[in-house]
């Protein structure tokens, strides 16, 4: 496929190997803001792992509000993890890809920006200024700050993070931040070369183009990381192109579903920080506040999630008219 007709119900499902000439079409189709081809992805922590003993919620100069965590650290805690960093190992690229470690000048990884100097951090993504931390009542000597995602609950991003460290290693390397010593990770850093949309600029929630409604989106293109991924808008994609060529409407899968919740990301995160993104726990809907203070263990809140997005999931197929497509997949299996 060279081009796409917007008049034509089409599914553009290509990957990070899409030809020039598609990839040229993808671009008049979506526009010049639409089509990103490098991935830096910051790593996102669980909220609830974070010691808000230590950290605490502030923006610079008290603007904003209090969407961002900060993790406060003195000069002898800010030696121990640039010294951390400065000595993880890095990805290396594969044979033939060396031009993956060839980095824009704005998106460089944390690691390279530590290298230039031991205090550049200091003045580029760890700035302490315009922040007070509470316990000292004074400026920190460096500064970790966490955003809170607007969709991922309880899940915050650490700001200008985006590395090109092993996990292990950046495991090791971001548990010498204070505040974060026990934290469990969602998702770890990275940054590599890929070929997707702005997702939330140019999808709804059936992954139909908000312009073009006969072209849909699916798999790593749309913005999405992971085989299961790829495979579960594969199938909304389908299924709902299937349904415009039958004269049906396109719907959605229920927001309490893994799917649901996949496709929810995609056409309503915020657009400027948009990332591509795995399933996890943490996109599905929270818990309110008097449920999370009866059902304690994280265990059996995962479970309830699981339980009540197969529900969802089912009893959405059976609205619509599908729940035969389900009944054959079971009988295949």
């Amino acid at each position: 496929m060279t081009s796409i007709d917007p008049n034509e119900i089409t599914v553009v499902a290509a990957g990070p190997l899409a030809s020039q000439s598609l990839t040229e079409a993808i671009g008049r189709l979506t526009g010049d803001a639409g089509l990103y081809f490098f991935d830096a992805i910051s790593p996102i922590v669980d909220g609830e792992t974070i010691n808000f003993d230590i950290a605490f919620m502030a923006a610079r100069y008290g603007k904003g509000g209090d969407d961002y965590a900060n993790c406060p650290m003195n000069e002898e805690e800010y030696g121990r993890f640039y010294e951390a960093l400065i000595s993880a190992e890095s990805v290396r690229p594969h044979e033939g890809m060396e031009d993956e470690a060839k980095y824009f000048e704005g998106c460089l990884p944390i690691e390279e920006l530590a290298r230039r100097g031991r205090d550049t951090l200091r003045y580029g993504p760890m700035k302490p200024v315009g922040l007070t931390d509470p316990r000292t009542g004074r400026q920190p000597f460096a500064v970790v700050q966490l955003r809170k995602e607007n969709i991922l609950a309880d899940a915050y991003n650490l700001v200008g993070f985006q590395c090109h460290i092993k996990y292990g290693d950046q495991k090791r390397v971001l548990q010498t931040i204070p505040g974060l010593e026990t934290s469990e990770f969602i998702r770890f850093g990275q940054m590599h070369r890929n070929t997707y949309i702005c997702s939330p600029r140019l999808l709804n929630e059936t992954l139909q183009m908000k312009e073009h409604p006969l072209v849909l989106f699916a798999g790593q293109i749309s913005g999405i990381e992971g085989y299961t991924e790829a495979m579960a808008t594969g199938m909304i994609a389908g299924m709902n192109a299937a349904r415009l060529a039958l004269g049906l409407e396109a719907s959605a899968p229920p927001r309490r579903s893994a799917t649901g919740s996949l496709v929810f990301y995609l056409a309503n995160a915020e657009a400027k920080n948009f990332q591509p993104a795995n399933t996890t726990f943490a996109l599905l809907p929270p818990f309110e506040p008097e449920e999370r203070k009866r059902v304690k263990r994280k265990a059996d809140r995962h479970r309830i999630q699981v339980e009540r997005g197969l529900e969802a999931f089912r009893e959405w197929l059976e609205t619509i008219g599908e729940s035969s497509s389900l009944s054959n997949y079971a009988q295949a299996r």
